[in-house]
């Protein structure tokens, strides 16, 4: 016979019968429009069949009928699930206890977190944010909606050219995009341009005021490169001199490069941590004891446990203790020096700015001791070698 649908949900229940008349019995259930199915004959005097809970009641006058007895194998469906759960109270009470309790949990505001503020101090947006009932532990249905919350503490921050308000979960978003106001123009007090080192010009370029050298002149530092006086002595005038001038710099550095360099690497063992995490709180579960190794590094992975979009308050921290070791690579005399070379570059580059360039260098000296090589370098060095002096009314060059 054709399963029935929703068995699940109605409930089920396989039963052995037995007796003279099983095929007769069998019939009248037909007759009767009583579905049974999986009828599996035992014998010809016992057979065993499912069939639905709500028709098992209706089975007394065919069993009278027929001379039949039957037996009750085996019950499924929510039906007598719900009996069975009926029967542990207590059980019931702490499913319920706990789905209320992540419920009230999970209608809480947890963080409040404040985005994009340079100039507006974070403490400033949170004050204004708590005038407005929004702060960690406020229940979610007490909060105005996200576009009053924004043009409210729009009003509040006036600093703040948009606010928006942003809820996920537990955790609020307040995204602050701040007024651009127009940096004030700098006050410039007329000047010359002078050299701030010995160097050979490579290029000039006068903006505002007199260019006193040009390309490939040899000037010491001190020397005045673009001046900032205009006009004869009878006829003269002070301006802000400005411009750009680039020249052939000198340095010379003292390097020392170690033989051995020395790395950090994981040897692949591990010792592991687990903690319930619970708000802003943890508690270790896993993982008790010293750490094994005498080098090592930490790495932390928080697991929230999430409903739907939302993240819960309640979570797993995995603490990750890797063991390390010192790995030591002996270099070869090129390779050291290449190594010192490169950091001595990499000085020079950052310590003068951009647009600085190494023409070349050069090893003057060098020699090993102690496990090192120790070198003399001079590098030529195309950079900015402008620096301002003040003028005074009536000063010349």
């Amino acid at each position: 016979m054709k399963h029935p649908a929703l068995t699940k949900l109605r409930g089920t229940v396989t039963l052995a019968v037995s007796g003279e008349s099983v095929e007769a019995f069998i019939n009248l259930l037909t007759e009767h429009h009583i579905p049974v199915w999986n009828v599996r004959p035992m014998g010809t005097k016992h057979a065993e069949m499912n069939l639905l809970l709500p028709h098992v009641f209706l089975l007394r006058p065919l069993l009278r009928k027929t001379g039949c007895k039957m037996h009750i194998l085996k019950r499924q469906g929510l039906p007598f699930i719900a009996i069975r759960l009926a029967k542990r109270k207590f059980f019931l009470a702490g499913l319920a206890l706990f789905w209320i309790g992540l419920l009230l949990m999970s209608s809480l505001i947890w963080d409040v977190e404040v985005k994009g503020n340079d100039k507006l101090s974070t403490e400033s947006i949170l004050k204004a944010a708590r005038q407005e009932g929004l702060y960690p532990f406020q229940w979610s249905f007490r909060l105005s909606s996200q576009d009053k919350l924004s043009r409210a503490l729009m009003q509040k921050l006036p600093q703040a050219s948009w606010i928006g308000v942003e809820k996920q979960g537990t955790l609020v978003t307040i995204q602050v995009v701040e007024a651009s106001q127009p940096a004030p123009a700098p006050l410039y007090s007329p000047r010359h341009l002078i050299s701030k080192a010995d160097a050979v010009i490579t290029e000039i370029f006068a903006e505002q005021g007199r260019p006193v050298v040009h390309k490939n002149t040899r000037v010491k530092k001190g020397d005045i490169l673009i001046s900032g006086t205009l006009g004869d002595e009878e006829n003269q005038q002070l301006v802000v001199a400005k411009g750009e001038i680039k020249g052939l710099v000198w340095h010379e550095y003292e390097i020392s490069s170690p033989m051995v360099r020395r790395s950090s690497t994981y040897t692949g063992n591990s010792h592991d941590r687990l903690y319930l995490v619970l708000g802003n709180r943890a508690v270790q579960l896993w993982g008790y004891g010293k750490v094994p190794y005498p080098a090592h590094k930490t790495t932390v992975e928080h697991d929230p446990l999430t409903w739907r979009s939302y993240k819960l308050p309640i979570g797993w921290m995995t603490e990750s203790v890797r063991e390390t070791k010192i790995q030591q690579e002996k270099l070869t005399d090129a390779e050291a020096k290449k190594t010192g070379i490169e950091g001595a570059r990499a000085d020079i580059l950052a310590k003068y700015g951009k647009g600085t360039k190494i023409m070349s260098q050069k090893i003057l000296h060098e020699k090993r001791e102690n496990g090192k090589v120790y070198m003399k370098v001079l590098f030529e060095v195309e950079q900015d070698i402008a620096e301002e002096l003040p003028l005074v009314h009536n000063q010349g060059e």
